[in-house]
């Protein structure tokens, strides 16, 4: 059992010890956020000559660049405003969008950093050149491929982006180039203040029950002297009692007390019935090893035989011939 004990002591240990840094890491993290429980971040200002910026698969961006935020129960939202006033955001599919902006300029987004302090955006350049002729704004308003659209901001869930890929087109309302952008992000979710009490919780109590089962202190064993009667003094003088009732009852000091044992019952001699001889207790014990013999041990002689040379033998009963 010790042994079962030990190793179930350190399987709970190399558990919770990692929940527990995990339920601590995320409360650090949670103490980030606001009364509200919403995060928020800012955005590098958003240039180029183009008459939008798109995110060409939302869902792709989130899954490289902040996985936590495509779990259940957290929602999204974008402000976007422009020099003029707010921006144009719209959360379509990624064919539609490609086929509406394509003969005009603008840039995509291809990664989005996560850094302390606003928040670099990198972008390519995507369809014609901006000095090439176009066929003139493009007004993103009254657009039928619209999943959800809005002016200054917009809000999705993850569920949103479930399906097909979906790309976040923000440009101006009236779809004119020349785009400088103050974009913020916010994150709200549910499931942090849950999980990081729950990781504690169950961190502290892996913790606490592998030190329960190593710190146990093991049990004592008990050991039973089998001797045969004629071998008890010698037993009590090595073990430093005068007499083995005394052991396992109470102590005064450093000497034993000897259990008084109930009226109307005594002591029965072992080994002296009737028709045997009785043994005293106070012959010597019998030696445990050779070493413990007071004497060499003498073997019994061998019978005298007498030996005669004569030949042949002469057989008893009969005479010699002559």
């Amino acid at each position: 059992m010790r042994f079962v004990r030990g190793i179930a002591g350190v399987l709970l240990l190399v558990i919770g010890i990692p929940v527990l840094f995990a339920g601590g890491a995320l409360w650090l993290v949670t103490r980030h956020a606001d009364p509200g429980g919403t995060f928020a971040a800012r955005f590098e200002t958003v240039r180029t000559p183009g008459h939008a910026v798109v995110v060409t698969d939302l869902d792709r961006l989130l899954r490289q660049e902040a996985p936590f935020a495509r779990t259940a129960q957290t929602r999204l939202r974008v402000d976007a405003r422009t020099p003029d006033g707010p921006a144009f955001v719209g959360l379509a599919p990624t064919a539609e969008v490609r086929r509406w902006l394509e003969p005009v300029p603008h840039a995509t987004v291809r990664r989005v950093a996560l850094a302390r302090g606003p928040l670099p955006v990198r972008l390519d350049p995507a369809g014609p050149a901006t000095d090439a002729p176009t066929a003139g704004p493009v007004t993103p308003l009254g657009r039928p491929f619209w999943v959800r659209e809005g002016i200054g901001s917009l809000e999705w869930s993850a569920d949103d982006l479930a399906g097909a890929p979906m790309s976040l087109v923000v440009m101006r309302p009236d779809g004119a180039g020349d785009l400088a952008l103050d974009l913020r992000a916010e994150l709200r979710a549910g499931w942090t203040t849950p999980a990081t009490w729950g990781l504690l919780a169950v961190g502290v109590l892996l913790v606490v029950g592998a030190a329960v089962l190593l710190l146990r202190p093991p049990r004592p064993r008990e050991v039973v002297f089998v001797v045969e009667p004629d071998q008890v003094p010698v037993l009590a003088g090595r073990l430093g009692v005068s007499s083995l009732s005394g052991l396992g009852g109470p102590s005064v000091g450093d000497a034993p007390v000897a259990w008084s044992l109930p009226a109307g019952r005594q002591l029965t001699p072992v080994g002296s019935g009737p028709g045997e001889r009785p043994r005293s207790a106070i012959e010597p014990a019998r030696p445990s090893t050779l070493a413990d013999l007071e004497a060499p041990a003498r073997l019994p002689r061998p019978p005298e035989v007498a030996l005669s040379l004569a030949w042949p033998p002469a057989t008893p009963g009969r005479r010699p011939s002559r």
